[in-house]
């Protein structure tokens, strides 16, 4: 048998690290052993626990530890991250470490440097001249880069699950349900905004058409007005009806105002995109007087950046979309990794694509009709998101009010 120790330490218990420990090891055919456990008695106490594991081959033992390692288990015997160049362009080693999206560091001549833009499912990649590790999705690798390979000298540190939880985000958690009482959560996800940005934070803001549809794009832009969202990040939908209803008043063809079916009104957000294409730019329409009012209206005159990537199905698209995917990938990237709070309204695909980019760090609110977007987030390894199961045209006005609000 071949054996390994391990180390866990923080509410190893409250998180369920350590049952998810045992789980893994035995699913994966492996045995372990307790060496010592200390648990904590008070409320800020942490645990720890000292265990060995075993396989039956190397191999089985490395697969056991590099899933251990994504819960934040640390090996007991340190040793210097392992680092392997590149072959060639966009090709890791074999055996490259594959990252999460908790904070982590490695172990790199003696010192334990933390992963610059760290992201889930991705490679570390360590700038020998800089002494300085970063994280790389695997289209940015460059032959030559020196890869970390293995486990050896990588700790992954999850955010801890505190005991006498009173707030929504003293933990933030994916469990989804459309029976949570809104209000409290409301007034949770309210009061995390407003410290965010009396703390000088930023806050991005992921749409979906849904937004429109149900007569709330006057609250994002709103919001994006009175400078509570400092990035959006959407797809040709999004922007298109929100141009729709400023120019037609429709959206998808159906009056926001009064919901009526408007005669013709299905080619309504061809026309606006059309609109769009005449001035040449978003920007550029809200400076010929083209577009007045909105979402897309406000993010130009307000200098607020945004991010539209684009997908297979667009319609047009409008001239400011990014049809490239990697381009669109790395459009987001120069602004996930500096915002402290990530809203995700009605897109599962924009939501799943931007909390693939997240730090696990960051405040994370996905709402949506459908609960099973919030379950794909958690599948998908973005547990720290707190999903909130309604109607957006509901929630939005009312997380508008709690964010006013002086309670």
């Amino acid at each position: 048998m071949f054996k390994r120790e391990i180390e866990l330490s923080g509410h190893i218990i409250d998180s369920l690290v350590l049952s998810k420990t045992f789980d893994i090891v035995m699913d994966k055919g492996g045995d372990f052993e307790v060496l010592d456990i200390s648990v904590g008695k008070n409320k800020s106490d942490i645990s720890r626990a000292k265990m060995a594991v075993y396989a039956e081959n190397l191999d089985k033992l490395n697969e056991i530890l590099d899933e251990l390692s994504a819960i934040g288990v640390s090996i007991a015997e340190i040793k210097e991250a392992k680092l392997v160049p590149s072959p060639k362009d966009k090709v890791l080693p074999e055996g490259f470490y594959s990252t999460t999206h908790h904070t982590t560091h490695v172990l790199y001549k003696g010192n334990w440097l933390m992963v610059h833009d760290i992201e889930m499912d991705c490679a570390v990649v360590i700038d020998e001249e800089k002494e300085e590790a970063y994280c790389r999705p695997i289209g940015s690798i460059k032959k030559g880069d020196m890869v970390v390979v293995g486990i050896d000298g990588v700790k992954v540190s999850r955010p801890q699950k505190p005991r006498g939880k009173t707030n929504a985000f003293e933990f933030m958690n994916s469990d989804v349900s459309s029976e949570k009482p809104l209000m409290s959560t409301v007034k949770d996800i309210a009061a995390e905004v407003k410290r965010i940005k009396a703390n000088g934070g930023k806050i991005a803001f992921v749409g979906g058409p849904a937004i429109v549809h149900t007569g709330s794009q006057g609250v994002v832009a709103n919001l994006i007005k009175e400078g509570y969202i400092d990035v959006l990040f959407a797809g040709n939908a999004l922007a298109t009806h929100d141009i729709e209803c400023d120019i037609l008043g429709t959206s998808l063809g159906i009056n926001v105002k009064t919901g009526e079916i408007v005669t013709n009104g299905h080619s309504h957000h061809m026309r606006a995109i059309n609109k769009i294409n005449k001035s040449g730019s978003i920007k550029n329409a809200v400076e010929d007087g083209t577009l007045k009012s909105g979402i897309m209206y406000e993010l130009v005159k307000n200098d607020v950046p945004f991010v539209l990537a684009g997908s297979i199905r667009d319609d047009g698209p409008l001239p400011d979309v990014i049809t490239d995917t990697q381009e669109a990938q790395a459009a987001m990237r120069k602004y996930v990794q500096n915002v402290d709070m990530v809203f995700m309204v009605a897109t599962m695909l924009h939501s799943i694509a931007v909390g693939n980019m997240l730090p696990s760090s960051v405040s994370s609110v996905c709402v949506d009709i459908n609960p099973s977007t919030v379950t794909k987030l958690a599948d998908r390894g973005s547990a720290q998101v707190l999903g909130v199961v309604t109607d957006v045209g509901a929630f939005l006005p009312v997380l508008y009010d709690a964010i006013h609000s002086d309670d």
